[in-house]
This record gives structure tokens, sequence and C-alpha cells, in this order.
């Protein structure tokens, strides 16, 4: 099993900076992806970046990218999501998301974080 821990939402004006945190501990050792996940309210949950631990890999969707950057540092099991430029479209709770090595599946998922940007 593996835990996720989310830290650092928060009230912003549109223009600001969050900086996310997502902390795993368990079976640490099997996870590859660790991804961000948001979903605002009336909308499904949706891919917002992700990291691969084997390959380095980043992606994210076309609406943050130049602005959102992930990343990870291995030796503490976490991974980050740095926002700038934030806008108010950018309003949901944000989830963190880990699956192991050769699995299509998000398994494990954090409690959610809530980011609200202000006009």
């Amino acid at each position: 099993q593996v835990q996720l821990v989310e830290s650092g939402g928060g009230l912003v004006q549109a223009g600001g900076s969050l900086r996310l945190s997502c902390a795993a501990s368990g079976l640490t050792f099997r996870i590859d992806d660790m991804g961000w996940f948001r979903q605002a309210p009336g909308k499904e949950r949706e891919f917002v970046a992700a990291s691969g631990r084997i390959t380095g890999y980043t992606s994210y969707i076309d609406s943050v990218k130049g602005r959102f950057t992930i990343s990870r540092d291995n030796a503490k099991n976490t991974v980050f999501l740095q926002m700038n430029s934030l806008k108010p479209d950018d309003t949901a709770v944000y989830y963190c998301a880990a699956r192991f090595a050769g699995s299509n599946e998000w398994r494990y998922w954090g409690q959610g974080t809530q980011v609200t940007i202000s006009l």
C-alpha cells in the first residue's frame, strides 16, 4: 500500500503562485509515476501533470504548460507542483496520485488540497 499526503493549497489572487507538495509513504520503492489531478466544482477530475521516476519524463495538460512545473525529490518520496501565473480557472481541489511501474492505473490517491484563485 501507498499513502499520499498533500499540502500547500490555499487562496491566492490571480497572477500569484502556489507550491503543492505530496509526500508518499509505504511501498514507495514500487512507485514509478506520480502526478497531479484536479477537480473543479461541477466538473470531472482532470489530469494536470505527471512525472516518471524511471524515465524522468514530465507531462502536462495544455492549459498549464508554461505556468506549472512538476518536480520530484525521489530521496524523500515527494512530488511538487509549482504553480505560477494562476488564473481563476485553476480553482479546484488538487489531488496527488501514484502508480506502480508497469501499471496504467493511478491506484493511489491523496485526500486533496483546495486551491482557490480570486480575481
